[in-house]
C-alpha cells in the first residue's frame, strides 16, 4: 500500500504542478518550498499517508538520492561552458576544493568541540553537509548555456564539482572510525581516495562523453543515422560514465558531471550559426538540424539538456517529498537550534570568504555565494551512504537529525530568499553595466 500511496501522491502533485506551473513561477519562493510543505502535510505529522525511517530505509533512500544527483550533475555539466581557459572557472574551482575543505574542517571542529563527536564521526558530518546541492539550486544557477554571470556560474560549477570532491572526506571519516582502510599515515587514502578517484572520475567522464558524442555526430552528419532517441543517449551516457568510474574505483559523480561538460564541449568547438530550440521543431526540421554538420552539435546538446531538465524536475519533487516524509520530530535534535545558524551564518560565509580571495568576485557576489550554500539531495545521499557503510548507531542518530533538519531549513530559508535576493542582484548588475557603458 505504501507504493500505491506514493504513486498517488506523486502523480497528483505532478499533475497539479503541470496545471499551475505558470502561476507558481510568479510566486516569491522556490518550488521546493511548496513540495516540502505538501510533504509535511501528508507525512507523519500531517495526514500520515507515508513516512520513512532514515536508519531503517537507508539503502532505499541512498539509491533514490543517488539517481537524482546523477541526473542533476549531468544536467549541470551540459549547462556550463567547458572552456577551462575561461576565467569564470576560478571561482567554482576554489569553492569546490578550497572552500569545501574549509567547510568540512570547520563543521568537524564544531562536531568535536561542541557536539562531543569523535573525529571520524565529526568529519563524516562535515563531509555530508559541505557540498552544495545541484538538484535544489536551479533558481540560482545559470539559466542557459552562454550565461556568463559570475555568481550563477560559480554556484552552478560548485554544485557540479563538490558533490564528487566531498567523497574523499566521507571516506576519511569512515576510515577514522575503522570502517574504511586508510593505509599507513593515510597514504592509501591520499593516493586512491583523493588522487586517483578524483582525477580518474573526471578523466573517465570526459573521455566517454567526448567519444560517445563524436560517434553520434559522425553517424548523424555523415550517414544520416542515429537520429532521435536523445533520451536514450542521455540516460545511456549517465549510466556508462557512472558505471565505468565505479568499476575503476573512481568517483562516479565527477564522471557524470565531466561527461555532460564533454558533450557540451563538442558544441563549443563547432558553434551553431544560429540559435535553435530542439524540442520546439517539427520532426522533419528536427531531422534536418540533427544531421546538418554545422547544426548537429548544438541540436544534440540542447535535446539532451531539455530531456534531463524534465527528469531533474521530477527528481526534485520526489526527493523533497522524501525529505519531508523522513524528518519527524523524533529526529530533530536540540543541538539544531544553534548548529544550523552556525552552519548557515558563520561556517559557510567564512569558508567562502577565505576560499575565494583574489578571484575578482565583487563583495556582493561573494556574500551571495556565502548565503546560497544550499543543502539538499547530495547531503541525503552521503548520509545514507555513511549509514549503509556502518556509521555507528550512537553517532548516526544525531548526525541524521542534524542533516535532515539542515536540509529542510535550507529548502525553506533559501527558497524564500532566492527571489528577492536574485532580483536585487540583477538590479545591481544592470546599474553597474549602465554605469560602465
Amino acid at each position: 500500500m505504501l507504493f500505491a500511496t506514493w504513486c498517488l501522491i506523486l502523480g497528483a502533485l505532478l499533475v497539479v504542478m503541470a496545471l499551475t506551473g505558470s502561476f507558481v513561477k510568479r510566486l516569491p519562493l522556490s518550488t521546493s518550498v511548496l513540495y516540502l510543505g505538501v510533504g509535511f502535510a501528508l507525512g507523519a505529522h500531517g495526514a500520515g499517508l507515508f513516512s520513512f525511517d532514515p536508519l531503517r530505509d537507508a539503502t532505499l533512500l541512498e539509491r533514490l538520492s543517488e539517481v537524482a544527483v546523477l541526473i542533476s550533475l549531468f544536467t549541470t555539466g551540459l549547462k556550463l561552458s567547458p572552456a577551462f581557459d575561461d576565467r569564470n572557472w576560478h571561482l567554482p574551482l576554489r569553492l569546490a576544493f578550497v572552500s569545501m575543505t574549509l567547510t568540512v574542517a570547520l563543521i568537524a571542529g564544531a562536531g568535536v568541540l561542541l557536539l562531543g563527536l569523535p573525529p571520524g564521526a565529526a568529519i563524516v558530518l562535515g563531509a555530508v553537509l559541505a557540498p552544495t546541492d545541484p538538484v535544489l539550486a536551479s533558481d540560482v544557477q545559470i539559466a542557459h548555456h552562454g550565461d556568463r554571470d559570475r555568481l550563477r556560474f560559480a554556484l552552478t560549477g560548485e554544485a557540479g564539482l563538490n558533490d564528487g570532491t566531498a567523497f574523499p572526506f566521507v571516506m576519511l571519516g569512515l576510515g577514522l572510525l575503522g570502517l574504511h582502510p586508510l593505509g599507513p599515515f593515510g597514504l592509501r587514502w591520499l593516493a586512491l581516495d583523493v588522487g586517483w578517484a578524483v582525477a580518474g572520475g573526471l578523466g573517465i567522464g570526459w573521455l566517454l562523453g567526448t567519444a560517445v558524442g563524436r560517434v553520434v555526430l559522425y553517424l548523424r552528419s555523415v550517414h544520416k543515422e542515429a537520429v532521435g532517441l536523445d533520451e536514450f543517449l542521455s540516460l545511456g551516457l549517465i549510466g556508462l560514465s557512472y558505471g565505468a568510474a565505479l568499476w575503476a574505483r573512481a568517483y562516479g559523480f565527477l564522471a557524470v558531471f565531466a561527461a555532460g561538460l564533454a558533450l557540451r564541449r563538442l558544441q563549443q568547438r563547432k558553434p551553431c550559426p544560429r540559435p535553435l530550440e530542439a524540442p520546439a521543431v517539427v520532426f522533419s526540421a528536427a531531422h534536418e538540424l540533427a544531421t546538418e554538420p554545422e547544426q548537429a552539435p548544438t541540436y544534440m546538446a540542447q535535446a539532451v539538456l531539455h530531456f534531463n531538465e524534465q527528469l531533474e524536475r521530477v527528481a526534485e519533487v520526489s526527493l523533497v517529498l522524501l525529505v519531508a516524509g523522513t524528518l519527524t520530530l523524533a529526529y530533530v535534535p536540540r543541538e539544531a537550534l544553534w548548529f544550523l545558524p552556525l552552519l548557515f551564518l558563520v561556517i559557510r560565509p567564512a569558508a567562502v570568504a577565505l576560499g575565494t580571495g583574489a578571484t575578482g568576485a565583487s563583495p556582493l557576489q561573494r556574500s551571495m555565494i556565502g548565503w546560497f550554500g544550499i543543502r539538499g539531495v547530495g547531503s541525503i545521499y552521503y548520509l545514507t551512504y555513511a549509514i549503509g557503510h556502518g556509521l555507528p548507531p550512537e553517532h548516526a542518530r544525531l548526525i541524521t537529525g542534524l542533516v535532515l533538519t539542515a536540509v529542510a531549513a535550507s529548502i525553506v530559508a533559501h527558497g524564500v530568499s532566492v527571489t528577492p535576493l536574485m532580483n536585487y542582484y540583477a538590479a545591481v548588475s544592470r546599474r553597474r553595466r549602465r554605469s560602465l557603458a
